[in-house]
């Protein structure tokens, strides 16, 4: 909302036309000609007229239709969580294949698209870069910020990315998957060695079979062990993340 020369303006979606009472009738055609195209429009009135329409198009990264198949080949499906109309989010959900799309949404209501989510029993990463993504991301299982994105974003996540690159979402996937393994080895493995070296260190079976683990043995043991820990921790190196065909 604005005055300009005088004169009230006016500049936004639809719903904004409504709540002021401006008649679209000789907008429509031509808003849903653009809107068929994939553009966001929006809407102007000048001293309660309409005055005209503005289209706004986002590009599609080219390696994102890439990232969102190798991320459900992970296992991992894609929504889409935007405030653009419905028609566009599904021109551009078509095209990159993504199949839930929640579209129209305002700022305040992302966060409960999450916990809509959250409600079906899925675990739910946001991916997002903006002042309105925050409560989102700090709704979500696992919040993603885009290092290029605002403060209070990357505040709100759990893990902020370096670059916007769609990609990268598969790398932190990969590599958060990878450590996890790691540690679950490292942990078993742990876990039986005590397991039989404290015993054995301990005389418990020395009566029964005559085994017996000398201080020495069990210090050079216990050192080995956490050798071995190490070294399966550093093989955290050798994972391969998938990198976009365009870098």
């Amino acid at each position: 909302r604005a005055t300009v020369d005088g004169r009230k303006v006016l500049a936004g979606n639809r719903k904004l036309m409504d709540d002021n009472h401006i008649s679209l009738d000789q907008l429509n055609e031509r808003a849903k000609a653009l809107e068929d195209k994939g553009n966001t429009v929006v809407y102007s009135a000048i001293d309660g007229s309409p005055g005209g329409l503005i289209a706004i198009a986002d590009e599609v990264r080219p390696n994102a239709k890439q990232a969102i198949e190798q991320l459900a080949a992970l296992g991992i499906e894609v929504a889409m969580l935007t405030g653009d109309n419905q028609g566009t989010a599904n021109m551009v959900a078509n095209e990159l294949g993504i199949k839930t799309v929640f579209a129209q949404v305002q700022p305040g209501q992302k966060a409960e698209k999450v916990k809509e989510m959250q409600a079906r029993g899925l675990r739910v990463g946001m991916v997002g870069d903006g002042i309105n993504d925050a409560p989102a991301l700090a709704q979500a299982d696992v919040g993603i910020a885009i290092g290029a994105g605002t403060d209070v974003a990357m505040e709100a996540a759990d893990v902020v990315l370096m670059k916007s690159d769609p990609f990268d979402v598969i790398g932190m996937v990969t590599l958060s998957r990878a450590t996890r393994s790691k540690m679950r080895q490292n942990l078993w493995w742990a876990a039986g060695y005590n397991i039989i070296a404290f015993p054995l260190a301990a005389g418990v079976f020395f009566r029964l079979t005559g085994w017996l683990l000398s201080p020495e043995v069990a210090a050079l043991s216990m050192s080995g062990s956490t050798l071995i820990v190490v070294a399966n921790a550093l093989l955290l190196k050798r994972v391969k993340i998938n990198k976009s065909a365009t870098t």
